[in-house]
Order: C-alpha cells, then sequence, then structure tokens
C-alpha cells in the first residue's frame, strides 16, 4: 500500500491507464479518432493501444466527424462500447446532429429498451495563437442537452475514475479535457475505481467566500485562495467535476457558510454554466447571500490568436481575486491592489508557465 500512495503518475497516463484498463477487461470497448494510432497518442492518453489490442478495435477515421459519431451510435446499440476522440472541441461542432438527435435522445425515445453506451472525448485548450477555432472551451453548449453527461476532469486521480465509470455507463458521456492539465502529476492508484459522474469535490475547505471552479480554473482559484488568505480572506474551491448534471447541493452547503459565490467559468459568459450556477444559487438561496454573485470569464467574442489580446482575454488567478475581493464591504486598498498584480501570469501568457513545452 506504501508503494501505490507513492505512485505519481501524469493526467494523460490517467486516461491511458482508465482506456487500456476497460478494454483489457470489456472485449465491446473499442477507440477509434482522427490520429488515435499516432505514435504521439493524442497527446500521449492513447499510446500503445493499436499494438496491444490490433486495429479491429483501435483505428483511424476519416475527416467526417458526423459520419464517424453515427458510426459509434449504432455500434453502441449492437452491444459495443465505442471511445471517440477529437483532439479539439472545434470538430465535435461536426457531429452535433448526431450527438444532439440521436445518441442523447435514444434512450428516452424508446423507453429505456435501448441505450447508447459511448464516450465522446474533446480537447479543450488555448495557446500558442491557435485562435477562435481550435480553442473554444464548449461546455455549456454539451450541457444544455437533455440526455448528455458531461464531465471535465483536473486532477489525475479525477481523471481515471471519471473515465472508468463514463465507459461503464450506459448512456452517452462527453469527457471534456484540457491539454494544459494533461502533463500535471498527482496520487493515482494502479488499480481500476469509479468517480461517480455527478459529484463536485471540495479541494479546499473556507468560511468567507466560495469560489465554483471547472477544468484549468480550478488550479487557477487554488492559486488565488492562496494569496487571498494572506489577507485575512479564508477562499473555499469547489472543483465541479459535472457540467451536467451540476451537483447544486455541495454549491448550496457552501454559499450557506459563506455567503458569497464568485463562479470562474472558462467559457464565455453568456448563456454558461456559470450563468446556470448563479441562477441556482439566486433561486434557491438568496436570503444566505451578503453580497451579489461574481462571474469569471471569457468576454462574449471569439477566442484571439493575437498573443497582446489573448494577455488580457483569458480568465485567470488574478481576475478570479479581482471578483472575490468585490463581494467584501471592505475596501482592500493597495493590499488588494498589489495581491492581484502578484497573481498576473508571467508572459508569454498563452502557456501555463514558462517551461511548459507541450502537448500542442
Amino acid at each position: 500500500m506504501v508503494a501505490s500512495e507513492s505512485r505519481y503518475i501524469s493526467q494523460a497516463r490517467a486516461i491511458l491507464e482508465a482506456t487500456d484498463a476497460e478494454m483489457a477487461r470489456d472485449p465491446s470497448v473499442i477507440m477509434l479518432g482522427e490520429g488515435v494510432p499516432d505514435p504521439k497518442g493524442v497527446f500521449e492518453t492513447t499510446t500503445g493501444l493499436l499494438e496491444k489490442y490490433g486495429t479491429a478495435r483501435v483505428f483511424d477515421t476519416p475527416l467526417s466527424e458526423n459520419a464517424m459519431t453515427g458510426i459509434c451510435i449504432g455500434a453502441s446499440l449492437s452491444g459495443f462500447r465505442p471511445i471517440l476522440v477529437h483532439q479539439r472541441i472545434d470538430f465535435a461542432l461536426l457531429s452535433m446532429d448526431q450527438i444532439v438527435n440521436n445518441a442523447a435522445k435514444w434512450h428516452y425515445m424508446f423507453g429505456s429498451q435501448n441505450t447508447v453506451p459511448m464516450v465522446i472525448r474533446v480537447i479543450v485548450g488555448r495557446g500558442w495563437g491557435q485562435g477562435p477555432q481550435h480553442s473554444q472551451s464548449l461546455q455549456s453548449l454539451f450541457g444544455h442537452i437533455p440526455g448528455l453527461k458531461v464531465v471535465m476532469p483536473v486532477f489525475p486521480f479525477d481523471a481515471k475514475g471519471l473515465l472508468t465509470s463514463a465507459i461503464q455507463d450506459p448512456n452517452p458521456v462527453i469527457y471534456i479535457e484540457h491539454r494544459w492539465l494533461h502533463s500535471i502529476e498527482a496520487h493515482v492508484p494502479e488499480e481500476q475505481y469509479l468517480v461517480a459522474l455527478d459529484q463536485a469535490e471540495i479541494v479546499r475547505t473556507g468560511a468567507d467566500v466560495t469560489i465554483v471552479a471547472m477544468s484549468y480554473m480550478v488550479p487557477e482559484a487554488l492559486k488565488c485562495a492562496t494569496a487571498l488568505q494572506r489577507i485575512g480572506i479564508d477562499a473555499e474551491i469547489i472543483d465541479l467535476r459535472s457540467i451536467a448534471p451540476i451537483d447544486a447541493e455541495t454549491i448550496f452547503d457552501s454559499v450557506r457558510k459563506t455567503g458569497r459565490l464568485v463562479v470562474a467559468d472558462s467559457s464565455h459568459s453568456m448563456f454558461s454554466v456559470s450563468s446556470e450556477i448563479v441562477a441556482l444559487v439566486t433561486e434557491r438561496q438568496m436570503s444566505d447571500l451578503k453580497a451579489a454573485p461574481k462571474r469569471v470569464s471569457c468576454p462574449p467574442y471569439p477566442s484571439p490568436s493575437s498573443p497582446f489580446l489573448a494577455d488580457t482575454y483569458y480568465p485567470d488567478a488574478a481576475k478570479i481575486a479581482a471578483a472575490s475581493l468585490e463581494c467584501f464591504e471592505h475596501d482592500f486598498g493597495k493590499a488588494g491592489d498589489q495581491l492581484i498584480s502578484s497573481l498576473a501570469r508571467p508572459k508569454p501568457r498563452d502557456v501555463p508557465d514558462l517551461a511548459y513545452s507541450g502537448p500542442f
């Protein structure tokens, strides 16, 4: 057990382990997608699977996302459990007809006599000037559709457990990865385990303000919380994990304690996950709020390619801190300004840190 506790692996490795273990356990699990058999293995998350399981279960696909999604739905209805991989979430837009009108609705339309057990892995994340068509974060788009479960893992432990649960689920799951998180390392058990597809997790307890975050906003929120502690603000951080369904009760319990709410969302603010969370809290527990809820998200225009525009476009720890300070009547003055400045991302800001070298 001691050896297992000291076992640290990357999020990418955790995703690969979950896939490998489920393919070994269940011969109905297949994997397909553009670049899946490539030597780089979709940011090292599919490496070695082709050699181990062969071309009947691991294979490349043509540039025809809607058709391939339809094939996966047909395979699901025929007893398979496909994992379809899109290297960018933007590519999944080409398959929305199949996802929305077939995969999400099948078990409703036919009284649960047939289900569509498939996982669609999609990757989000900015960087390197990839701009409007390759760096969108569209979780709210999928979360809006009844019949889809949508998850966004952050830590390697959750990445493995959530993917295992998604593969075993009888209905479609959209599994959204952030490419800046593929390289982070943490403890992950060797054995298979499940993480519930409908539960948030409190990753830092606090008493003064609730910060609900998702995907890459979670490590940014944790940086923010560490800085806020220096001026006496104790922030509670909730890793949402599940976009659909939202674990509202965990959020309600936290806001009941802190009386303040900040939601850090890597997408746009309008018609978003952050909008839904603020609506749920204000509808349910307005009397518990000591201040108006704040949202930290991308502005309502496409993501830029220019590194100069990218400097101010994306939400980060500094913006989360600024929103958190606005929840308090106290004027933090120079101390607040210095705190926000200390959290500014070093240039170039289009990478998570100066040492980062991929995956791209």
